[in-house]
């Protein structure tokens, strides 16, 4: 008897939406572990700093009969004074990186959260191999730097795209499934 190889089961829906279980931000923090720490090894053992105490942690749920089952995105936003925003730490789980509108959708709802709560600018510091995803969301590059050892380009929102999301979340989102 031959076995084929199974593909793993992926979801096809997914809900982007602030945290707001315990289980989502422990979840978020564990796939910013995975994504900064094991995979790009841009820190050491945890990539924790400042920001987290008063971020605000975002994440894409995937959807398994009807219900959350995984967290398989995330991105935080915050603000060092008013009407100014960054968003940083943006990771999508290595199996669901093929999904480019989970990425989109994060970002979609982090500007769009933060320009419901006074966001007059909105900034991150984008790894150069993303910068044309970021560019094809109307955002411009302001500069380009190193930051632990990765380029980076300083890049700003265009707000005018980008309308106030106060709910903290976004329409549950469907992924077109590919034929076999």
């Amino acid at each position: 008897m031959i076995l084929e190889p199974v593909k793993p089961f992926r979801s096809c829906e997914y809900a982007v939406k602030t945290t707001t279980e315990a289980w989502e931000y422990r979840a978020a923090r564990t796939l910013r572990q995975t994504v900064f720490c094991q995979e790009q090894r841009l820190f050491e053992d945890n990539d924790d700093d400042a920001h987290d105490h008063h971020a605000i942690t975002i994440v894409a749920l995937a959807y398994v009969a009807g219900g959350p089952e995984e967290v398989v995105g995330t991105v935080r936003i915050h603000s060092d004074r008013p009407g100014i925003w960054y968003g940083s730490r943006l990771a999508v789980a290595r199996g669901y990186r093929r999904d480019a509108h989970l990425g989109s959708a994060l970002i979609r709802l982090a500007v769009g959260h933060a320009r419901a709560l006074g966001c007059e600018s909105f900034f991150a510091q984008v790894q150069a191999a993303n910068e044309a995803l970021f560019q094809r969301l109307h955002w411009r590059t302001l500069r380009y730097q190193t930051l632990h050892g990765l380029e980076h380009a300083l890049m700003r929102a265009d707000l005018s795209h980008y309308p106030p999301l106060p709910e903290g979340r976004l329409p549950l989102l469907t992924r077109a499934r590919r034929a076999s």
